[in-house]
């Protein structure tokens, strides 16, 4: 068993490598535990939890930093963009106060280092016992570099990074890109495919050696397998083919590292599964409710409910929606929790919920809606999807309120055939309460009464379009030339067809009561 600290800064720091983080002030020792990850916004209070890093996005002053660093109470660190110059007062204060600053590589991406970061703490030796395992990914991928004398990275079937070791700044630019983006650029992928690299990888049970012949080092990769299931592959920057002994270490970490995912894979699905159930429950509201918000860890908080599914995608199978559902509530997880370090998210049915703390500012509904359309732009060019906000809930008791607020918002976004659009319960009241009046309608066979009836049989006797012109002339407000030009025809002839629907179905269109009557049914009816 490792004897390595769990979610401390100095293990955080051993993952990334100097790559990304270094060290800028440090009180000291690093074995601080960390607990979460927390976005510096200048316009919400700052309430930071024992343990918690903060990412102090566009802090680049020392006076800054010394600011943050007095606010951040029991945080376990700051994190800047470099270059950053600690100064005298800023170390001063960081032995004050016992928050270590860390500086950010410039290449790195604020959301890259805050995905890296929660990665780290999500993994089972982080957040288990003090005794982390021993097939720990990163932990791997350090004993697989030292045995290679290479660098090495762990990714998925998709290339997307799942652990590094340290020395990547030994190999190349695509390689320090790759460990960044936590995904090997879309160029790089390219040419392997073009070049049959992948085939040759997945096809074969050995380690394979691969010449790239440009400014990059080689490589030297293995198929991480299931049996005949590919469950992804590991890569060393190399500058020749490996010796019997070296290739014979590397397929026996594939060996491991396959066992690591499988045991990832379960536990990820069971967790899936509890966090889910626990949601379901937390937005049911009942006697359940307490227990279920309790472990989820927002019993006591000001709550959002964010109803938020993905548009189309009728032409996918069955398997594929729920593979794109579960990639999409992930992202939504990340994007909310990365927000607030107790909102959480999960799929219930087709819909990704996530109840998102807010703080009692008089305007939670709006800054939800913000989130929302912050997460939508950052996933737009992959998920199209809308989302519903409900109203902020004072309590348990009203998150269920909130939830349904959340749905009918989603549910007039599917109304619109809109995508990619955000919704807030109080914007699209009206339109709810609409569509539910059209669900009772329908629910007791009602049909179009009065003068609206009347029009719809004659326009049906007649094929006439009567009813379309009043439709055309009520969302005028009168005005005849801007109805006319709605069904594209003239003025007069407009008016004619004004004054034959009025003695053909009665309405008097003096009554604002007869108005909106034949309006609502217009709505309700969509005829």
């Amino acid at each position: 068993m490792s004897d390595r600290p769990r979610a401390s800064l100095r293990r955080i720091l051993e993952d990334l490598g100097s790559t990304v983080l270094d060290v800028a002030a440090s009180p000291g020792e690093l074995d601080t535990e960390v607990t979460g990850v927390h976005i510096y916004d200048p316009l919400d209070e700052l309430l930071l939890p024992a343990g918690g890093v903060l990412l102090a996005v566009g802090v680049d002053r020392p006076d800054q930093v010394c600011a943050l660093l007095d606010a951040a109470g029991p945080a376990a660190g700051v994190i800047v963009k470099q270059p950053f110059d600690a100064d005298d007062r800023v170390r001063a204060k960081v032995r004050q106060t016992g928050v270590a600053v860390l500086g950010l590589t410039r290449a790195a991406s604020w959301a890259q280092v805050a995905a890296l970061l929660r990665s780290l703490l999500a993994e089972g030796d982080v957040t288990g016992s003090e005794e982390a395992p021993i097939d720990d990914l990163f932990a791997l991928a350090n004993a697989v570099c030292a045995l290679l004398d290479a660098p090495i990275t762990i990714e998925d079937r998709s290339s997307r990074v799942l652990a590094y070791s340290g020395r990547q700044d030994e190999a190349d630019a695509g390689r320090v890109e790759t460990v960044l983006r936590r995904q090997v650029p879309v160029r790089y992928r390219r040419m392997l495919e073009e070049r049959g690299f992948f085939r040759e990888l997945y096809q074969s049970r050995e380690p394979v050696y691969i010449e790239l012949n440009d400014d990059s080092l080689n490589r030297a990769a293995v198929a991480v397998r299931s049996g005949d299931e590919i469950l992804g592959s590991i890569w060393a920057a190399v500058r020749e083919p490996l010796s019997p002994q070296r290739r014979q270490a590397l397929a026996d970490a594939a060996a491991i590292v396959a066992l690591h995912l499988l045991r990832q894979r379960a536990g990820a699905d069971t967790r899936r599964r509890l966090r889910a159930d626990l949601l379901s429950t937390v937005l049911a509201g009942g006697g359940d409710a307490a227990e279920a918000a309790g472990r989820l860890g927002v019993a006591s908080e000001r709550l959002c409910v964010l109803a938020a599914q993905l548009s189309g995608g009728g032409d996918l199978d069955a398997a594929r929606r729920e593979s794109d559902g579960q990639r999409f509530c992930d992202a939504l997880a990340l994007h909310v929790g990365a927000i607030h370090p107790k909102a959480a998210a999960a799929v219930v049915g087709s819909v990704a919920y996530a109840i998102l703390p807010m703080h009692g500012s008089g305007e939670e509904e709006a800054r939800a809606v913000r989130v929302a359309e912050s997460f939508l732009t950052r996933v737009g060019p992959r998920h199209a999807a809308n989302i519903g906000v409900g109203r902020m809930a004072r309590n348990l008791a009203e998150v269920a309120r909130s939830r349904a607020d959340a749905d009918r918002a989603l549910r007039v976004l599917r109304a619109r055939e809109a995508s990619g659009a955000v919704a807030g319960y109080t914007g699209v009241h009206f339109e709810s309460l609409l569509l539910q009046l059209a669900d009772l309608v329908q629910a007791e066979e009602q049909t179009p009464t009065g003068p609206y009836e009347r029009l719809l049989a004659y326009d049906a006797e007649h094929g006439s379009e009567l009813a379309a012109t009043l439709r055309a002339y009520l969302d005028a407000f009168g005005d005849v030339n801007a109805a006319s030009a709605t069904v594209h025809v003239h003025a007069n002839t407009f008016r004619y067809r004004l004054k034959r629907l009025i003695e053909i179905s009665g309405l008097d269109m003096a009554d604002p009561d007869a108005r909106l009557a034949a309006m609502l049914q217009m709505r309700i009816f969509g005829r």
